[in-house]
């Protein structure tokens, strides 16, 4: 298993990781949004989560895995570039992987940003289903929006061509981020840079069957001690609110931050606000 990894900003400025969220590339970070960050003065490292991008890609049935071997992937990149430890920023799955890796492996982290995710203690797999048989979560928080799933779930229609291929990823962003800043033009340059780093039309799905996190490790969250921000979209269609209210209360002197406007993405009218408070939350 190979992982494809860059490093931008200068060596000697804090390191900050990037963890995108399921079958995302590193191009899951727009440029744009990186380029804020170093400007910042930060070091940022990102990468291709495995079987997306151009890391090591193969059928899931010949290779499976657990989510909780992503965790192991992301300090693999920290070990790759010879950092002891980083400011870690998780989006959806990148946020399981930082809870992860906050209780298992503290000492790598500097920080922990956790944006737009759900608590271990949530089974978001199953409230993908409940989605569909409208049964309540069993803590008694919101489900994920059932027509964004529909949107979704037409990924495992063929698409005849590149075109089509990007009018779809086009129409799940619209679907993920919301009406408040959505810029169709915006993420469709986005998802033409993602499609040629990978080199492939096709949306990578192995994430989807990956064997998800014990959600009784979310009772472990109670001692963590990393400084650690949590991010709400206010729009978020998979993690409504208070998802991030609920994953805040469960990490000690853990700092919630609800931003107007703000879906299940990373549209360019929101990177200045988002990209200086992980800023602000790195520099403390």
């Amino acid at each position: 298993m190979e992982l494809w990894t860059e490093s931008l900003g200068e060596p000697a400025d804090p390191p900050v990781l990037l963890v995108a969220g399921a079958n995302s590339s590193a191009l899951g970070w727009p440029d744009e949004f990186v380029a804020r960050l170093v400007d910042g003065g930060r070091r940022v490292l990102r990468y291709d989560h495995r079987d997306t991008g151009r890391s090591t890609t193969r059928p899931f049935s010949d290779a499976p895995y657990p989510v909780a071997r992503l965790a192991e992937d992301a300090l693999g990149v920290l070990d790759g570039w010879g950092l002891r430890s980083a400011h870690v920023v998780g989006l959806s799955l990148g946020s399981t992987l930082g809870q992860l890796l906050a209780l298992d492996h503290p000492r790598r982290l500097r920080s922990l940003t956790l944006m737009l995710g759900a608590a271990l203690d949530v089974d978001f797999a199953g409230n993908l289903r409940r989605a569909y048989t409208r049964e309540p979560d069993p803590g008694g928080l919101p489900l994920p929006r059932r027509d964004v799933l529909d949107v979704l779930a037409r990924r495992a229609e063929p698409v005849p061509d590149r075109a089509a291929a990007l009018d779809r990823r086009v129409e799940e962003w619209r679907a993920l981020a919301g009406p408040a800043v959505f810029d169709a033009a915006e993420f469709r340059r986005w998802e033409e840079r993602a499609l040629d780093h990978a080199g492939s039309v096709e949306q990578p799905g192995a994430h989807g069957a990956a064997e998800p996190v014990p959600t009784e490790r979310g009772r472990e969250l109670r001692g963590v001690r990393v400084p650690t921000l949590v991010v709400q979209g206010e729009l978020d269609p998979l993690n409504p609110p208070p998802h991030g209210r609920h994953l805040a209360e469960l990490i000690p002197g853990a700092v919630l931050w609800e931003v107007a406007g703000l879906g299940h993405a990373l549209p360019g009218a929101l990177h200045g606000v988002l990209a200086d408070r992980i800023l602000a939350h790195t520099a403390e």
